[in-house]
């Protein structure tokens, strides 16, 4: 029996949260190979913190109890997915790195994933992680959508 890598799956916050929020869709279900152990999940520091802001956003609209689920829907969802952890990039390399692409706040996210090298980094923001930026950088970006459509062809 051969054993296969797993495909690495750099996720930005938007997917992240998106899965996490959202009864379906295919956030949810990137996140659902990342806990089955089918992708591995790579988290950038900078990724999660905006994630779990995004999550108290999201938590103080709701009646306490489904804060307190969506919360600890989000302990479990890292128990679970146990991500391969990317340090936050150092301050003299963001700054020195700007002009890789064009929204400032997303240099850290890049560089992280420049850093972590993984076979795919999703997003929904494309307006910013450009195919430009995909060549700068030789990173493999895409929507979740793209990736379950680059998926499925590998099983025609």
């Amino acid at each position: 029996m051969t054993s296969q890598r797993r495909i690495r799956l750099f996720l930005d916050s938007n997917v992240l949260t998106g899965g996490i929020v959202s009864p379906w869709g295919l956030d949810k279900a990137t996140l659902s190979l990342c806990a089955a152990k089918v992708c591995r999940l790579v988290l950038a520091e900078v990724v999660r913190d905006e994630v779990e802001e995004n999550l108290l956003l999201h938590a103080d609209r709701l009646p306490s109890l489904d804060a307190d689920q969506l919360i600890e829907d989000y302990r479990r969802l890292i128990k679970l997915t146990n991500p391969e952890l990317v340090p936050y990039p150092d301050k003299d390399l963001v700054r020195s790195s700007r002009h890789l692409i064009r929204h400032e706040a997303d240099v850290p996210v890049l560089l992280s994933a420049m850093a972590s090298k993984p076979d795919w980094l999703l997003t929904h923001n494309t307006k910013h992680f450009t195919k430009t930026v995909a060549q700068r950088t030789s990173l493999r970006i895409a929507t979740p959508a793209e990736f379950f459509r680059a998926l499925s062809a590998l099983f025609r």
